[in-house]
């Protein structure tokens, strides 16, 4: 895959998803049990969890002014999933189990080869934690 859409034009990279929430460090907290990642603080308005690929981004509700006002509403969203690769979905639904009480399905393998853990993060948005198992899924993932 191709770095750049043009000789001279580099892809964009994306950094990060960010979440906006009227309660920070509660999903800060979740994101970093999920994850087992610390968070890096800004402000007590913003804090990111960083992965090695990018960063979930967790921002107040008292920041969605500097975007302009209503461009953002804290635990509205239902059309997007946060997802996670993992080594062992399986072992990490059984770690997660009984500390989180957000499980909206627990592990199934999807018709495209990744077996799928599906939560709800405290706000509501969809987290996706999956482990490739099928020949064509690793391969797609490089594992």
């Amino acid at each position: 895959m191709s770095n750049t859409t043009s000789s001279t034009v580099p892809v964009p990279r994306l950094m990060s998803v960010r979440l906006i929430t009227d309660d920070v460090a509660r999903l800060v907290a979740f994101y970093e049990h999920v994850t087992g990642a610390a968070a890096r603080w800004s402000t007590p308005d913003f804090a990111e969890v960083a992965t090695p690929v990018g960063a979930v981004a967790i921002g107040s509700t008292r920041t969605v002014a500097l975007f302009g006002e209503g461009a953002a509403r804290a635990a509205d969203n239902r059309s997007a999933i946060v997802e996670f690769l993992v080594a062992d979905v399986d072992a990490e639904g059984a770690r997660l189990r009984g500390v989180l009480e957000v499980a909206v399905a627990e592990p199934v393998t999807m018709p495209w080869g990744n077996r799928s853990l599906l939560l709800r993060d405290p706000d509501g948005n969809l987290v996706n934690l999956f482990t490739p198992v099928t020949a064509e899924a690793v391969a797609r993932f490089g594992g």
